[in-house]
């Protein structure tokens, strides 16, 4: 990238330098450089470092006679997936393109490979280094000409043409690989700006050298110039390493480049010392970019299966030529595989932060339904049980372990998932979840915005996504792009494209450029709590803090499992502000007004595992606050944009203020309204409690009471307490249910329920058709329990 530092900017940015990167800096730009006058002079830099090699090429995953068999067992258990490859084919050889989330992009009779196809944009033919790739008047949206020359089409050529055995396929392939190379030539162009764009492309190649071996219309000049193609490929990743610029999935895919070569292509001079270097880069960036918890630090789904992605692939190129895997860094890959099963257990996994589009293997795979993909990988590699009950079979695996993976995958997989709470506090991703009725998680986003300057990650703070019945809800709204002629980059990871709170009409952060921000907030999580039948969490930022008058977002999450979720917005703060909730449908889903709410239904003619499936959106009653059903734009896919609906709640109000809605999915049946109210405080030292709220379906009462944080001890009706939260439900006049969370004593007229000297995690009490169960965090505690003030009646 071209950055023009001047005056006090460049020496700020230099003196925040360490040496090894002013040296590795000063380097490059010195190479940049010297490579322009070599190659004006006929020199090709990179590509001398042939040798004769006595050294057999290493092991792909696949070997020549392995081929056949892959290729029957993709047409046997992959039908439709066989046919979308030829189906692809044909319109590649038309030069008819499916890029990122773009279709149909004609490229005409000769491919200009400098062309943004879909803005009609062009980047000149000069050194790489000279071209602004983020100035779009100048380039385009590289992503657009860089997706394209990753060659990955090439490889669904060389899949068609051993599928069906017609040769006009892999006469395509060469005849594009060569236009490119002419097009293209070394250091001029776009193609050569990123390293990262590289090690795509060589990967690429490399694929296609392991499917074509047999192939009876390769030319024999592509053998012998496909290496020194690979030579100065390799050269330039060794040499211009984002290890400073980009050292994420950058660096990660630019060391799984330089390790394929090196282990695939022992002729080449470099071979040896790119092959540990990669191999060395690859295994540190899992311990330096993971989290703890398994979490990509990044804070985007795509990016985490991005990254995972080039794990596995490289883990298992290591595998399959003898080398040690060390124990660690199984576990790092093991622990991203957990995360992805976590985000998948009630329907397809909705995407958070950036979506770069990009996939190692099959880049049409670039949906949120696919990010499942290394599932399937994971379950092939580790033969991990916990992984192979959610795993379904992909191409993917059946191109890298052939009938291994149809054994290990096909018999096992499990047609209908669990759903359950868990935690990524590293990352800071909370999932609430039951499986009972049916499968129900949401998802709430509490970690940091990002790395660094949080570049792929948007301002999300507290965002939260429902799935459930195999489908997803409340949805994220997508990236939609990373450049572009409008403001579309900043209104699709603003605040208001998320499901949480916005103020005063600003992001919980400031916008500094499309790859950065400033003001980042810090985010906490105050409480995490799962009992036997409920799932609670507090959180809050600091987004708004930046504010001439401060405001603090505090949120809390309340699942009662099995039943509904309450999502309880708290501003904290002085002054009137403009305070809004936004609540992002998925695009195939229908929402209409009921009542006080709204429900969702799935559109007509959208496909659905059950589509009596809907959820009610049931905000509290508050005449201060406004609602409205709107239709706005989500992106499934980079560059793809759908119409879909959303809610959006408003008010100005004087601070501390509040807001609260239920979510109540529901599969088959009577949609689910009823009335969902609060109690208005008159006094803050009155001695009730934060907020209490009641929920009335028609067949019962549900009462959720939270505490004032400054306060100790509280009183609502005939309750007296000093827990945290309280949640208690009432059928024909009589508590049939009670959560205590975070408390030492609870007590009804004349009666104490618990009492404690210390304070008490949590404790639950139901009565369903007279069985009395009892759960608590401390048996011991549970023990001095007492039920006998639930069995009257009680008014509240």
């Amino acid at each position: 990238m071209v950055v023009a530092l001047t005056g006090r900017g460049l020496w700020s940015r230099l003196s925040n330098m360490s040496w090894d990167e002013l040296e590795t800096r000063m380097r490059q730009e010195v190479s940049k450089r010297l490579d322009v006058t070599l190659c004006s002079i006929g020199l090709r830099p990179g590509r001398n470092g042939l040798r004769s090699s006595s050294q057999s090429p290493g092991n792909f995953f696949f070997s020549t006679d392995e081929l056949p068999q892959r290729v029957s067992l993709l047409r046997e258990h992959l039908p439709h997936e066989a046919a979308a490859v030829v189906a692809e084919a044909n319109e590649i050889c038309r030069h008819r393109f499916r890029l990122l989330g773009y279709a149909d992009l004609a490229y005409g009779d000769e491919i200009d490979w400098h062309l943004d196809a879909v803005h009609g944009l062009r980047s000149p033919l000069v050194p790489w280094f000279k071209i602004n790739f983020l100035d779009f008047e100048k380039a385009g949206d590289h992503k657009v000409t860089w997706e394209l020359s990753r060659h990955q089409h090439l490889v669904t050529l060389a899949k068609a043409w051993l599928l069906t055995g017609e040769e006009a396929y892999a006469r395509e392939i060469f005849a594009q690989w060569y236009s490119w190379q002419h097009a293209n030539p070394y250091p001029l162009g776009a193609n050569w700006a990123s390293s990262l764009e590289v090690a795509f492309r060589s990967l690429s190649w490399i694929w296609l050298h392991h499917l074509l071996g047999e192939c009876p219309v390769v030319p024999a000049s592509f053998q012998t110039d496909l290496l020194p193609a690979l030579a100065l490929n390799g050269h330039y990743i060794d040499r211009y390493l984002s290890t400073y610029f980009s050292p994420n999935t950058h660096l990660l895919g630019e060391a799984v480049a330089l390790f394929f070569i090196g282990t695939l292509c022992p002729q080449l001079s470099s071979a040896e010392k790119w092959k540990k270097s990669g191999w060395r880069i690859v295994q540190e960036e899992a311990l330096r970019q993971v989290r703890p918890d398994g979490v990509y630090f990044e804070q985007s789904l795509y990016y985490h299966v991005y990254a995972l992605d080039f794990f596995l692939h490289a883990r298992l190129l290591a595998s399959q030529n003898g080398m040690e895997i060390p124990p660690g860094f199984d576990l790092v890959v093991r622990k991203m595989l957990t995360v992805i099963q976590a985000l998948a257990q009630a329907g397809p996994p909705d995407g958070f932060g950036d979506d770069d589009g990009g996939r190692v293997f099959n880049p049409r795979r670039n949906r949120p339904e696919h990010m499942t993909d290394p599932l399937a990988i994971g379950a092939a590699l580790f033969q991990d049980e916990s992984h192979r009950a959610s795993a379904a079979l992909t191409e993917e695996a059946i191109w890298l372990f052939g009938e291994e993976a149809v054994a290990r995958i096909v018999q096992v997989f499990d047609s209908r998932p669990t759903s359950k709470s868990q935690s990524f506090r590293d990352g800071g991703l909370y999932v609430t979840g039951s499986s009972e009725p049916f499968p129900q998680q949401i998802i709430i986003d509490a970690g940091p915005q990002g790395a660094g300057r949080s570049g792929h990650g948007h301002a999300d703070a507290l965002n939260v996504k429902l799935a459930f019945g195999g489908s997803k809800w409340l949805i994220d709204a997508g990236t939609c792009c990373y450049i572009g002629p409008g403001g579309e980059r900043n209104k699709f990871r603003g605040t208001r494209a998320h499901n949480t709170l916005a103020v005063d009409g600003l992001d919980q952060a400031e916008a500094a450029g499309p790859f950065a921000w400033s003001s980042i907030p810090d985010t906490q999580t105050d409480l995490w709590m799962t009992g036997a039948n409920f799932t609670l969490f507090e959180g809050s930022h600091s987004g708004y803090e930046r504010l001439p008058q401060p405001v603090r977002h505090r949120r809390f999450v309340f699942h009662l499992h099995g039943s509904f979720w309450l999502v309880r917005d708290l501003a904290e703060g002085n002054g009137s502000h403009l305070l809004e909730t936004s609540w992002h449908f998925a695009p195939e889903l229908e929402v209409s007004k009921r009542g006080s709410g709204f429900v969702a239904t799935p559109a007509q003619g959208q496909p659905n595992p059950d589509e009596s499936s809907h959820l009610t959106l049931l905000l509290v009653v508050d005449p201060r606050w406004n609602s409205e059903l709107l239709s706005e734009n989500v992106s499934p896919a980079y560059g793809a944009k759908l119409s879909a609906p959303v809610v959006r709640c408003s008010a100005r109000v004087g601070l501390p203020a509040e807001h609260a809605v239920l979510l109540i999915p529901a599969v088959g049946g009577m949609e689910k309204t009823g009335e969902f109210f609060r109690h208005d405080r008159q006094h803050r030292d009155d001695g009730l409690p934060e907020a209490a709220y009641w929920y009335e379906d028609g067949h019962a009462t549900h009462c959720m009471i939270f505490r004032q944080a400054q306060k100790t001890v509280w009183n609502f009706g005939p309750w007296a307490s000093d827990a945290r939260f309280l949640y208690f439900c009432v059928k024909d006049r009589r508590v049939n249910h009670v959560l205590f969370c975070e408390g030492s004593f609870a007590q009804l007229p004349g009666e104490s329920l618990i009492s404690q000297d210390a304070t008490l995690q949590w404790l639950e009490w139901t009565n369903r058709a007279g069985q009395q169960q009892l759960f608590s965090s401390d048996e011991s505690a549970a023990r001095s329990f007492s039920a006998t003030a639930l069995g009257s009646e009680i008014v509240i």
